[in-house]
């Protein structure tokens, strides 16, 4: 829309870098402190790995992920399709201070999660998923992205929202999570109920039964042989269903 200037100007029209708007777009960082990477034994004997993703892992993932929008099962398909838009918010800069962890075992992609922060004292769930069944892999990541908020992070406030029913009743029933007045406090997933933890609630109830849950804890003396192994992500092929 183009509108008459107030006076004489001495340039009618003005160029702009884009590099100069693309730092507008970004949000500025938070300086969110590294995952360090670190190993569990899982139900099978297996130790998984859980490290920060990789850039270059991004584009494996959103082809997985495109697949997974179009199964109609157990809301794959809206959790697909807000995970990819996450994972390329995240490989675009788009996504503010967000964090991708993964969970491997010899390479093989286990689990995944991811979330960001809102502020320095809420901590914001995005999604948890996993691609190997009966080994828990999910309820780990659910547990290391907690205790990244809560231990490392120093968040107070872990929110999440749910789009599946077992994503409800694993979490946010078995954890007998509150939540907030709704509509008034609304989750950015769609607008749904929040639910959530606070650094209380988690140092004295849910640490403890996640752990319980996972059989095991968190190791983060990794040895080089584990990093070695888990250098290169494989992505599965099909959608585990």
């Amino acid at each position: 829309m183009k509108v008459e200037t107030p006076c004489k100007v001495t340039r009618p029209e003005l160029k702009i870098d884009v590099r100069e708007v693309e730092a507008m777009l970004q949000a500025p960082p938070m300086d969110l402190k590294p995952w360090p990477g670190a190993t569990i034994e899982l139900k099978d004997g297996s130790t998984m790995y859980i490290r920060e993703a990789k850039m270059e892992e991004a584009h494996p993932l959103l082809g997985y992920l495109e697949k997974m929008m179009k199964v109609e099962h157990d809301f794959y398909d809206i959790v697909g399709a807000r995970v990819y838009s996450e994972v390329l918010g995240w490989y675009r800069k788009r996504l503010k201070d967000p964090y991708t962890l993964v969970g491997l075992i010899n390479g093989e992609l286990a689990g995944f999660c991811n979330g960001r922060l809102m502020s320095e004292d809420i901590n914001i769930s995005l999604h948890t998923m996993a691609f190997k069944r009966g080994l828990r892999a999910g309820a780990v990541m659910y547990y290391a992205k907690a205790y990244y908020a809560f231990e490392m992070l120093g968040s107070q406030e872990f929110w999440a929202t749910y789009e599946s029913y077992n994503g409800w009743y694993r979490w946010g029933l078995g954890m007998a999570q509150p939540s907030y007045p709704w509509p008034d406090v609304q989750h950015e997933l769609g607008g749904a109920r929040v639910y959530y933890v606070t650094k209380k609630y988690w140092d004295k109830v849910v640490k403890d039964y996640v752990r319980q849950m996972v059989g095991a804890d968190l190791n983060f003396d990794v040895t080089d042989e584990i990093i070695k192994a888990n250098e290169t992500m494989i992505v599965p092929d099909e959608i585990l269903v």
